[in-house]
């Protein structure tokens, strides 16, 4: 593969990846500060529609096809590149696997098949809801600053190979 079509790839993926942490950062910056000022059971219900609102999103099948595509490019860095852009894209692939689908997976979705689970207004969900929140975005948090990281780790390596033209 050209130089040339690996850098144009590495700005692409920058920018997929970076929106996903885009829209995690949406939520940790103000969409659940929002949600949890309106009454529990208001913010409770909406996170609930969301969540069920989202699968039907560009946003899943982007933060899951990432998966794979990340973990191979980095994979695939640590076999056939050296230097900084192999640890760089290396390191970008344990960030969005890691820092993405594997917090998602043991943090944020149990948090909401939990809240899904709890009748709509329903004082259990009221009463879940402040812990949820505090809880959810502990781990959003996480996915926010490893989707950045990753997003930049993809735009330096561009950038050094760039530099090597």
């Amino acid at each position: 593969m050209s130089v040339e079509l690996t850098i144009w790839g590495l700005v692409v993926l920058s920018l997929l990846v970076g929106s996903v942490a885009g829209t995690f950062l949406t939520f940790s910056d103000f969409v659940m500060r929002s949600l949890l000022a309106a009454r529990a059971e208001v913010g409770a219900e909406a996170m609930a529609v969301l969540n069920r609102v989202i699968f039907r999103s560009i946003f899943i099948p982007l933060l899951i096809g990432l998966i794979p595509v990340t973990a191979l490019v980095g994979a695939y860095a640590l076999y056939a590149l050296t230097g900084w852009v192999a640890w760089l894209l290396a390191g970008a692939g344990v960030l969005y696997v890691v820092g993405v689908f594997v917090v998602s997976a043991v943090g944020n979705i149990p948090m909401n098949n939990r809240l899904d689970r709890l009748p709509l207004g329903a004082e259990a969900a009221q009463a879940y809801w402040p812990d949820y929140v505090r809880g959810w975005l502990r781990w959003n948090h996480i996915r926010s600053a490893a989707s950045f990281g990753a997003a930049a780790c993809y735009t330096v390596a561009a950038v050094l190979l760039a530099m090597e033209l």
